[in-house]
């Protein structure tokens, strides 16, 4: 089996290529992360055949997910996908932090690379939730030594510190790097035709011909317009999802960016055929294990003052519920725009956009700006996750009682982790799961599944009848169902 080639980017053609996010961030945000290898192993032919340049398998909600509520093992599914794909795949990582809330030393980052690149991922796609791009330095190094393509993203916010300039300068910073790709990274989908017209292309001028790439959500309605100018002014990839899984909170549709790129004479060659193969599979899923869809959102001007991602608003919902204040919404929405003002505008991406969500239901709740203020929110005031990009208001720095103090590398003040580990484990531990270790405590770190060999052993071909009773299963609205199989009537009843 021949794999694509993963070659130089730079020798890309002038089309807009495309990028899958189908087995990774459109379930993450539609499906709540929850899609098992079994579910994707009957379409990964049909994925493979379409002619995307990449296929994104791994993000940091990814492999938490399969960890603590799958209970499937992240690096058999890293291994599993990438050998069955002709396909490059890319795994994205939120650099010092890997892919919890906490920052890990500079050895577990290394280990955890060098298993994404031993499984076969050919793609390092990392980004920093504050964009200080020293704590990516570790990673970058990592993925160049284990051969891997690097994928350095910008994360999108808007702010009156978030300017072009200061996109701009972070670039600059990339470029330095001497990173393979340059990403902007819109979590929230806050970008308009507008704001891309002016920002685009100066990113492109600063990229020293690194090939760009948009990641764009569709919360506000506005990202194929964004991909268009993107397409427009010189971008060389978008990042997209199969059609049923695209929209709301997810990313674009490949068809609608697709059709984009034909209008301006950068379609890519790619497999229409085997397009609505997988999209018809997906919307079969859908229906059987009754999981939503995607749908195209109007916009929203609200959207822009509290920017909290779709994911989390829906968590947030839930919350209130359980809270018992869910008619508080719309104030605790209010309080999130002023508390990220207060702190100095960090960009609502994890852990971030949770420790501001979770300051405002505070405030509301306790009716008192600041009179309660997390330990993680001191943190970050402290400069212990990197530099701000704007400054905190004075009445939060005095109520958190700390000094901000950037000068120090947030790795740097941590001690080498593999040792203690191994010490812990003993030498017969797998690298596999010693890094599982440096992430989870034992009860999470341990026991967890094949989802590939679960998916082997229920076959890549679905069978007609199985699928009939899994999806008859789930529906309570029928007394009595008459189906034909194979020449057999059979008639079901409830």
């Amino acid at each position: 089996m021949t794999k694509k080639s993963s070659s130089s980017p730079k020798n890309q053609q002038a089309s807009f290529e495309m990028i899958d996010v189908t087995l990774r961030d459109a379930h993450q945000c539609l499906w709540s992360t929850r899609m098992t290898t079994p579910q994707m192993y009957p379409i990964l032919k049909q994925i493979d055949l379409v002619g995307y340049q990449y296929i994104n398998i791994l993000g940091g909600a990814v492999f938490d997910v399969m960890v603590r509520f799958l209970r499937e093992d992240p690096w058999k599914r890293m291994a599993f996908l990438s050998q069955e794909f002709n396909t490059p795949t890319d795994a994205l990582t939120r650099g010092q932090s890997i892919y919890t809330f906490e920052l890990f030393p500079d050895d577990v980052v290394d280990l955890n690379i060098q298993l994404l690149a031993k499984s076969g991922v050919k793609v390092l796609t990392v980004y920093d939730a504050l964009n200080d791009n020293r704590n990516i330095v570790s990673s970058v190094r990592a993925g160049k030594k284990y051969g891997m393509l690097i994928n350095a993203m910008l994360t999108y916010a808007l702010s009156p510190v978030h300017d072009d300039a200061y996109f701009v300068a972070r670039a600059k910073e990339l470029v330095e790097l001497k990173v393979d790709f340059i990403s902007v990274k819109d979590p929230t989908g806050l970008l308009t035709p507008e704001r891309a017209k002016t920002l685009f292309p100066a990113l492109v001028a600063v990229s020293n011909g690194i090939p760009l790439k948009l990641h764009s959500h569709c919360q506000s309605g506005l990202a194929p317009l964004v991909y268009e100018e993107a397409i427009k002014s010189g971008f060389k990839y978008g990042y997209v999802a199969t059609n049923c899984l695209a929209n709301g909170a997810s990313l674009p549709s490949v068809m609608d960016i697709f059709d984009k790129a034909r209008i301006h004479g950068r379609a890519p060659n790619m497999n229409i055929d085997a397009l609505h193969e997988v999209d018809d599979y997906f919307d079969w899923i859908c229906t059987r294990d009754g999981l939503p869809r995607g749908e195209k959102k109007e916009y929203d001007p609200a959207l822009y003052e509290h920017q909290i991602p779709g994911g989390m608003i829906s968590n947030l919902r839930a919350q209130l519920v359980a809270l018992g204040i869910p008619h508080r919404e719309k104030e605790i929405l209010e309080e999130t725009a002023q508390v990220r003002k207060d702190l100095g505008y960090p960009i609502l991406v994890s852990p971030f956009a949770q420790y501001i969500v979770t300051q405002a239901v505070l405030n509301v709740m306790q009716g008192e700006r600041y009179k309660t203020i997390p330990d993680e929110v001191k943190l970050y005031l402290k400069g212990h996750y990197g530099k701000l990009a704007g400054k905190p208001s004075e009445e939060v720095m005095a109520r958190a009682n700390v000094d901000y103090d950037p000068s120090q590398h947030p790795g740097n003040r941590l001690e080498p982790a593999l040792p203690r580990l191994r010490k812990q484990w003993g030498k017969s531990v797998s690298p596999e799961q010693l890094c599982l270790h440096a992430f989870y405590p034992p009860d999470l770190a341990l026991g967890l599944s094949d989802g590939a060999a679960a998916a082997l052993q229920q076959g890549r071909e679905l069978q007609p009848f199985k699928e009939l009773m899994r999806y008859l299963a789930r529906q309570n609205d029928f007394a009595r169902v008459r189906t034909r199989i194979g020449g057999v009537e059979l008639t079901i009843s409830q």
